[in-house]
């Protein structure tokens, strides 16, 4: 049953940083075998892995670490796993995005999930 949630996991990271496994791999600074042992449910991410995967889907550790089994079962507390934009971006860049700069990547966000929602190309 882990390997099933680690799979939905990470297929759902790649979806939504529009990534493929090779590109995830190289942004992890992992290699591509070891980011097809994860998704072919024949390895999970050691501990080191499931740091850089928080810093790189904005989900916390503990809860990867749940995830690939390290942990046990942890809570959601939010009733969506991923936080928006804003909630990352402050997290992540505390001093390098100030407001301005969230709500103009905020509008773009949405400028592009509309185009994508009706069809057009982006």
């Amino acid at each position: 049953m882990t390997h099933v949630k680690l799979v939905h996991f990470l297929k759902e990271v790649m979806r939504r940083r529009q990534r493929k496994p090779s590109n995830m791999a190289a942004d992890l600074g992992i290699s591509h075998a070891t980011v097809s042992r994860w998704l072919s449910g024949q390895d999970i991410p050691n501990t080191q892995s499931c740091r850089r995967l928080a810093e790189y889907s904005g989900v916390p550790v503990e809860q990867i670490l749940s995830i690939v089994g390290h942990l046990p079962r942890v809570a959601v507390k939010q009733s969506a796993e991923w936080p928006e934009f804003r909630e990352y971006a402050q997290h992540k860049y505390p001093t390098e995005l100030d407001e301005d700069l969230i709500v103009m990547i905020e509008d773009i966000i949405e400028r592009r999930r509309t185009k994508k929602d009706t069809g057009k190309k982006l």
